[in-house]
């Protein structure tokens, strides 16, 4: 829409640079080009704004394929308007003087022709095409049947519009074809994953029974080494007990030895101190055979005298002071 603004009874307009001016006072072309600017009077002014820049066109119609089957078809065409005179000439671009805004609608007069011309050509190409097929290849076949016809369409080039690209977006059956079309793919695929879990079990099966066949290996080696262990732990014991019984005929071959050795030591001392003693006797007695009887007689006195305990009082009683008194007199007598 064109930016028009008022001053003192005069309407000045601005365009942008995508947007294509035409300006007619009195019936003749005083302004003309994109992007333009210029002041005007309304009453003696005809504008018209033709949009030159790349446009997109989505559209989605139905069509019906060789078997009778309905298809949505989506697609996109990319236009430009190439020559702005002869569209202005062909369609109602002219805008309000006091407002900029276009009188008519003519990119919908614009949208509709292009919507129809691609149309037209998509159902010639889909009428003649199964619906597996058009699913497969019906696309590309679209696109270019389209695209072709859009090319050759004298009434673009004689309202100056210029095709730039077309593009088909997508090819759809109805809800319940499509889930119809897609069961067996589905049971394909359901397959597929059927047999890779029963691949995978197998594969898991398998590892099982190979961890059990190990386990089971090691536990038979388990057996025959513990087998070896008791066999060897059993020699072990019959060479410590030998070991220990000859260390303790030794031990025992020893302690007798020395208790001979000891025996004897013992008998011979006890015969040297036998004799130590017997000479000493022999001696004693042969001193005291050479001495008087006196001084034998004051030698037991003082060897009785040295065992005697130690007397620290002596009490006489009458009695004994008596009958000492007779013993002394019997013995005076004798």
């Amino acid at each position: 829409m064109a930016d028009i603004t008022r001053r003192l009874g005069w309407r000045h307009l601005r365009g942008a640079p995508t947007a294509h001016i035409r300006h007619h006072r009195s019936g003749r072309l005083a302004h003309d080009g994109p992007g333009i600017s210029f002041w005007f009077r309304a009453l003696s002014a005809a504008l018209s704004e033709v949009p030159v820049d790349d446009r997109e066109l989505a559209m989605t119609f139905h069509a019906r394929t060789a078997d009778f089957q309905d298809v949505a078809v989506q697609a996109t065409v990319t236009y430009r308007i190439s020559d702005p005179a002869l569209a202005s000439a062909r369609l109602d671009f002219s805008v309000d003087p006091d407002t900029g805004a276009w009188r008519g609608a003519p990119l919908e007069q614009l949208g509709t022709l292009l919507t129809e011309t691609a149309q037209q050509h998509a159902l010639h190409v889909l009428a003649r095409t199964p619906l597996a097929a058009a699913l497969v290849d019906g696309v590309s076949a679209v696109r270019e049947r389209v695209a072709a016809g859009l090319a050759a369409e004298p009434r673009l080039p004689a309202t100056g519009i210029e095709i730039v690209a077309v593009r088909v977006v997508a090819l759809r059956p109805e809800p319940e074809v499509e889930r119809a079309l897609r069961t067996p793919a589905r049971e394909l695929i359901q397959q597929e994953a059927d047999r890779a879990t029963y691949e995978r079990r197998a594969v898991a099966v398998e590892r099982e029974r190979a961890i059990a066949e190990n386990e089971l290996a090691s536990q038979i080696e388990l057996a025959r080494r513990e087998e070896q262990l008791v066999e060897q732990r059993g020699t072990n014991a019959r060479r410590e007990a030998e070991e220990a019984a000859a260390a303790d005929a030794v031990r025992a071959e020893a302690e007798a030895a020395r208790s001979v050795r000891l025996a004897r030591a013992e008998a011979e001392g006890t015969r040297q101190v036998g004799d130590a003693k017997a000479a000493a006797q022999a001696a004693w007695l042969r001193v005291h055979a050479e001495v008087d009887v006196a001084v034998l007689h004051a030698l037991t006195g003082t060897r009785l005298a040295e065992n005697l305990p130690r007397i620290d009082s002596v009490t006489v009683s009458p009695d004994v002071l008596t009958g000492l008194l007779a013993w002394l007199g019997d013995g005076e007598r004798t």
